[in-house]
């Protein structure tokens, strides 16, 4: 007697494996690098992989490893598992329910990613980063990136784009030095870059630069923003057309010299808030609608609480927020998702309202290699995706790549990487 399609999947199950995607193979499927015939498909495998074939339960379950051809049944539906070391599959299809994808990137060095679909196309919006003598240090001076890069893709895994520099340093006049995370928002057909710099004085502060097209080029405002400081731009543009800016960034940040709303450079070295205080928060403010300032209500304080409804403690440095806000929206609710900073968690929270209070439901992901997180996340093609960056490529803090792994949601509509849930 054939077995069940539940033995059959806990079958597999058992044996380490996890289920990736789901695709049907034939004359007319297109998922090169395969045959005509839609009999042979190519793999690239970075371990084993197991096919199961749900329309014909008797049929023989292999497991192929690396540079192996996979023959299979034309017309005929077909699952993927990936065994425990991952595998890579080179189809239209791609899966990124993998531990470790590679980078999207490997020609420059691509940090801090803020992810959006515009025209029907992913465009990543990155801080560039680059090569220097400067040691690591706690103010960040390592991270002296002096242009952007805007990459883009038509598929997750398909070919990425990079249209070259969009601004630069020298473009900017109130800017003197490290150009850091930036974001992009569209409306009305204009495409608007936020970006952190250090103004003369030595002061982050946030700028925005308009262009007409998404990749650029943009031309800058001849001043930051009025009213804006620290770092970490992320913008938000709601379903009823008002717009948000998040921000802040402690430590080399300097969202602790902001406690007052007026800069204190003395205030520097605290770096954050004592023991027996909530812990610095993120800051939000509306943007106006020509989205190149803040509207009068000015820049408020976005409060994260704990699951009994209180305000994060600045002791609990694994759930507290560091910097890299970014905010979505999912079934009606609103997720803003940070970094913790020193140990290394991308976190997020749920609240009702984009200006909050959000409550926090978990963590998204693990340390990666390297010290800063910073990460963005949007929706495409049906499905949800994480950008973040890694120094797999580098080995070095400050020299970091983009990669890209999917998201689903919980019963509770909590964030979880896509193999979690396998």
């Amino acid at each position: 007697m054939a077995p069940s399609r539940a033995d059959a999947e806990s079958q597999v199950r058992s044996q380490g494996f996890s289920h990736v995607f789901t695709w049907s193979d034939g004359p007319n499927s297109h998922y090169p690098p395969h045959s005509h015939s839609g009999v042979t498909t190519h793999l690239v495998l970075k371990g084993s992989l197991t096919a199961v074939y749900p329309d014909d339960p008797e049929a023989e379950k292999k497991t192929y490893s690396v540079g192996e051809t996979w023959l299979v049944p034309a017309k005929k539906k077909h699952e993927v598992w990936v065994g425990p070391e991952g595998c890579t599959r080179k189809t239209k299809n791609h899966s990124f329910a993998m531990a470790d994808p590679k980078p999207l990137v490997s020609h420059i060095f691509a940090a801090d990613p803020s992810a959006h679909v515009f025209n029907g196309k992913v465009y990543v919006y990155p801080s560039h980063d680059r090569e220097t003598d400067i040691e690591d240090n706690d103010n960040g001076d390592q991270y002296d990136m002096v242009d952007y890069h805007i990459l883009s893709m038509d598929s997750i895994g398909g070919p990425v784009t990079d249209h070259g520099i969009a601004l630069k340093v020298e473009d900017v006049p109130w800017v003197d030095k490290q150009m850091w995370a930036p974001d992009a928002a569209e409306k009305d057909g204009k495409y608007y870059l936020y970006f952190p710099a250090r103004d003369k004085q030595g002061i982050f502060r946030i700028g925005v630069a308009v262009g007409e097209k998404p990749e650029g080029p943009f031309k800058p405002d001849p001043e930051p923003i009025p009213g804006s400081y620290s770092i970490d731009p992320a913008s938000f543009v709601d379903e009823d057309g008002k717009a948000y800016l998040y921000f802040g960034g402690i430590w080399g940040g300097q969202l602790q010299c902001w406690r007052t709303g007026k800069f204190v450079r003395e205030a520097y070295d605290t770096q954050e808030a004592s023991g027996d205080e909530p812990a610095l928060f993120p800051r939000v403010a509306k943007l106006k609608d020509n989205m190149r300032g803040f509207t009068s209500e000015g820049v408020q304080e976005l409060v994260i609480n704990d699951e009994d409804g209180k305000p994060i403690h600045s002791s609990k440095h694994d759930r507290r927020f560091f910097e890299a806000a970014w905010m979505h929206k999912y079934n009606g609710r609103y997720y803003f998702s940070y970094s913790t900073g020193d140990t290394h968690y991308l976190c997020h929270a749920i609240g009702d309202s984009p200006l909050g209070p959000f409550t926090y439901a978990g963590r998204i992901l693990e340390p990666v290699e390297g010290w800063t997180t910073h990460h963005s996340i949007c929706e495409f093609q049906g499905r949800w995706w994480l950008f973040y960056h890694d120094t797999s490529l580098s080995g070095k803090n400050h020299l970091r790549s983009t990669k890209v792994r999917e998201l689903v949601y919980d019963s509770q509509g909590k964030l979880k990487l896509a193999q979690a849930q396998a």
